[in-house]
């Protein structure tokens, strides 16, 4: 099985290698400078050159503030790039796997979303990583979309990173407690990637760890696991005034995939133990 991972530096795709160069998976992978997903040509020219027989593409515009004041570029590489690799796949009959976002949402469902509800954004960063879906949708038959949520790893783009960095020059830590969904470790998103091109799954999943969280109570677990003391203030969302809305309630069930692969799928505070204590974060 020959792969090949876009986005090579990111947390993401640093789990793959990681996993890969672990289990003497044969892989290429390429950063944002070495393949820009938004250049057809150089993507084509690649991929035909390589003939990977999957893609996992890590590559992702992921700034949810950023993207209010600049959808296009928001669009350029969550929907652009992806309609590009999802051409140049099919070129090659590559599976393309690509990973989505809770933010599709708009958080007004009462109970856990699953992949038969229909998307509604709020915010230019969901609208973006929709586009993208529609795209591979419309352009493949042999594709992977995995949504996610709140993802955590090695890596500075993710809110565990922030949350330890804020910890070393704040005394109190406002977090808000009226935002709901799940936390999800790369490590589970690799794993679970794995096994589903294994059972040659297609189509759209739901890819989290177990039950939910408010990012209140995700910031509390997280810093009492590492032994750090500091108060944390309940805070709302509405406090931050951030550029882009965020849906209070983006909690998405991950029961169609452990069905379809006969797994459980850890629960996120079991989850985030275990990635502290193998000191992965």
């Amino acid at each position: 099985m020959k792969i090949l991972i876009t986005g090579g530096k990111g947390q993401l795709a640093t789990e793959f290698i990681e996993y890969f160069e672990k289990n003497g998976i044969e892989f290429n992978a390429f950063s944002r400078e070495d393949l820009d997903i938004t250049d057809f040509n150089k993507v084509y020219s690649l991929i035909k050159e390589i003939k990977p027989e999957i893609i996992i593409n890590c590559s992702a515009y992921n700034n949810v503030d950023g993207a209010e004041r600049e959808p296009y570029l928001a669009c350029k590489v969550n929907a652009f790039g992806v309609y590009n690799l999802a051409l140049a796949s099919g070129k090659v009959n590559a599976k393309l796997i690509h990973y989505s976002t809770d933010y599709v949402f708009d958080g007004e469902k009462l109970g856990f979303y699953t992949e038969e509800d229909k998307p509604n954004p709020i915010n230019e960063y969901g609208k973006s990583k929709l586009f993208g879906e529609l795209f591979i949708k419309e352009t493949l038959e042999n594709y992977l979309i995995f949504r996610t949520s709140w993802v955590y790893g090695k890596g500075k783009q993710n809110f565990l990173y922030k949350l330890n960095e804020w910890a070393k020059t704040q005394e109190v830590l406002k977090i808000a407690v009226d935002e709901f969904s799940v936390p999800t470790s790369t490590k589970t998103i690799v794993e679970v990637t794995m096994k589903a091109i294994d059972a040659g799954l297609t189509g759209l999943y739901h890819l989290t760890n177990s039950g939910y969280a408010s990012r209140y109570e995700w910031a509390k677990e997280y810093l009492r696991l590492k032994g750090i003391s500091k108060l944390i203030y309940p805070a709302y969302q509405s406090d931050f005034n951030l550029p882009a809305k965020r849906p209070k309630w983006s909690v998405m069930s991950n029961e169609r995939i452990s069905k379809e692969l006969n797994i459980e799928i850890k629960e996120w505070k079991e989850e985030l133990r275990s990635i502290i204590d193998e000191c992965r974060i």
